[in-house]
């Protein structure tokens, strides 16, 4: 059984980005298969040399370097967010992969949450 797991949320601002990554940490805990996959404003948890203390915040690039930590299986990335925000492979942190988030790629998991 596998989950994906899609935070389309910007980093900064609202908490359920974080409580996402909490439940994808969680599901690889218990040896349960999930991906995260960033679309929408989302993709902009995945750039690189994020300074958030300005606004009080720690930068959540160290909570996704811990995804190979805990077993998630993969950090996917919606390229047709990336594009619209700037984003592409030199500006994004290590180990991201930009899928096109559509039907095959959702009908590939048994379980889909959103965050939001």
């Amino acid at each position: 059984m596998s989950t994906l797991i899609m935070i389309d949320q910007a980093p900064y601002g609202t908490w359920s980005g974080r409580e996402a990554l909490d439940m994808a940490f969680s599901l690889a805990a218990f040896d349960q298969a999930a991906s995260l996959l960033f679309t929408g404003a989302g993709v902009n948890w995945l750039k690189k040399g994020q300074e958030a203390g300005g606004i009080g915040q720690k930068s959540v690039d160290k909570n996704l370097a811990a995804a190979p930590i805990f077993g998630i299986e993969a950090i996917l990335a919606d390229r047709a967010a990336c594009r619209t925000y700037g984003l592409d492979e030199n500006s994004l942190i290590g180990g991201v992969t930009q899928v096109d988030a559509d039907a095959a790629l959702l009908a590939a998991y048994d379980h889909t949450a959103f965050a939001g």
